[in-house]
């Protein structure tokens, strides 16, 4: 999944070389020892990799592209994979910057935390990055007062010129910050700017400059730069600092990983290039050497020789540069679709979510968010005095939300596929399958699991009983699992 991803500007003056040792100074000085891969002696090369299978980090260079890509990956002790990529685009002088993490098949896997990557400070530090249009991108919070109140009235206005969302940050109305903004800084360093109110004092200027738009009281503002997303408004609750700032980060990160950028600027799509343009080198080699066998068919001793050798490694090479694109390729499709699958459940986030979701997962996309306003809207309709306070908020919140009746249609959907059922066909699982379902042929019976999850399954027998108990079992299935 991925967990972080940004692009910035570089300045001109940076070269190959100082990327390159930037890279192995962000590995050889990090705070934790077991990230830190031993013996890194680099001497100029452009394509090198160090480390082991557990720990490693590997430079290519992309001459054809002027690109340099250099990948970190750690394998932890429980199974996770973190991938750290770092792209740079010396035509272009941008930088990607992307943090990955997948499991291994025996991986225990946790909704761990994550930090943003301390090569962003690195590249601060060393003055790498060029101003993001009317902003620098720092690793403190730029503080709003009287003096700059104009520039604050242009980012809620959407005339301020940037690429990184940015998040304003108003004082309570106790004068205090509504939450901890280094630790906000630290966690959003190179994917939003953030401004925060330097004192109450400067309410009544800032409300003036603004004409009223700013946040205030410890209000925080979200604004992106595509219009088309509008602003996030973040209200401040006391007591509930920690859960504000958790909310603020994820609406931030949620946008900057979602965003599509050229498959040059990722790992796969580099190393993809690479390979492609190896492989077409690899086939023009075969066509000379076909070239070379003809002209040369006098002499067929040593030409045949030649052309025979080239022919053994040449197909060699092109078995396996053909095995790593079809790799890189599926690697690239399975993220596609899990971006896709992150979009939209991003499209159903609200900004002001009433619950938090616990441990439960959805076991096909929408699931958890249907069942609640499925419960919403039988309790609307058969248990709540008309009218009531309590009428009011559950139908609010039912029709602010699309309610996609997704439980009712796969309900129907199930039935409609035992209508005059004789027993397991292609066509009958195709469609559990496309319902969620996983079908195991087990002895007599064939066993359906939705999602997966082991804890709802049933079975069902290869030869069909009377009509009824079908219907019986299929209502089961709805009871239990939809």
């Amino acid at each position: 999944m991925l967990l972080y991803s940004t692009i910035l500007d570089i300045k001109e003056n940076v070269t190959k070389d100082d990327f390159i040792q930037l890279v192995i100074e962000w590995n050889q000085t990090s705070n934790h020892d077991e990230n830190i891969i031993k013996g890194i002696s680099w001497n100029g090369e452009r394509n090198i990799r160090f480390g082991n299978d557990k720990l490693w980090l590997e430079i290519i260079e992309y001459r054809n592209k002027n690109i340099i890509a250099v990948r970190y990956e750690k394998v932890a002790d429980d199974g996770a994979i973190w991938d750290t990529d770092y792209i740079m685009n010396f035509d272009e002088m941008r930088m990607a910057i992307r943090l990955d993490r997948s499991y291994l098949e025996e991986a225990v896997v946790t909704n761990k935390e994550f930090s943003t990557p301390h090569f962003v400070t690195l590249l601060i530090q060393k003055g790498f990055l060029k101003k993001d249009g009317d902003f620098e991108v720092m690793r403190d919070a730029l503080e709003i007062d009287g003096n700059n109140a104009a520039l604050l009235n242009e980012v809620i206005e959407g005339t301020a010129k940037h690429q990184l969302p940015i998040v304003y940050v108003s004082k309570t109305f106790a004068n205090t910050e509504p939450l901890h903004v280094g630790w906000l800084c630290s966690r959003l360093k190179g994917t939003a700017h953030v401004l925060v109110q330097k004192d109450n004092s400067f309410t009544a200027q800032l409300r003036s400059a603004c004409a009223g738009k700013n946040m205030y009281n410890g209000a925080i503002g979200i604004y992106y730069p595509n219009d088309a997303l509008g602003t996030k408004i973040c209200m401040y609750k006391e007591g509930y600092e920690k859960q504000l700032l958790d909310k603020v980060v994820n609406f931030v990160l949620q946008y900057s990983v979602l965003q599509r950028i050229d498959t040059l600027y990722t790992w796969q799509g580099v190393s993809n290039s690479l390979l492609k343009d190896r492989l077409a080198s690899q086939r023009e080699e075969r066509l000379e050497a076909e070239r070379a066998r003809a002209e040369a068919e006098e002499e067929k001793n040593k030409a045949d020789d030649r052309a025979e050798e080239v022919y053994e490694i040449v197909d060699e090479e092109l078995k396996a540069l053909q095995r790593q694109v079809e790799e890189l390729t599926r690697d690239n499709m399975i993220k596609d679709c899990e971006n896709q699958a992150l979009r939209e459940k991003l499209a159903q986030v609200d900004a002001k979510p009433v619950l938090v979701q616990g441990e439960e997962e959805d076991l096909y996309p929408g699931e958890i968010r249907d069942i609640v306003l499925a419960a919403i809207s039988e309790h609307l309709d058969r248990n709540i005095k008309k009218g009531s306070r309590r009428e009011h908020v559950l139908a609010d919140i039912l029709n602010s939300n699309k309610y996609e009746k997704l439980s009712e249609k796969k309900r129907e959907a199930l039935k409609n596929l035992f209508s005059g059922y004789t027993g397991m066909n292609a066509s009958l699982k195709s469609g559990l399958q496309e319902l969620g379902f996983t079908v195991k042929e087990e002895g007599k019976h064939h066993k359906l699991i939705l999602g997966d999850d082991q804890r709802y399954w049933t079975t069902l027998a290869c030869t069909p009983g009377d009509n009824r108990g079908v219907k019986n079992e299929v209502s089961d299935i709805c009871n239990s699992m939809f």
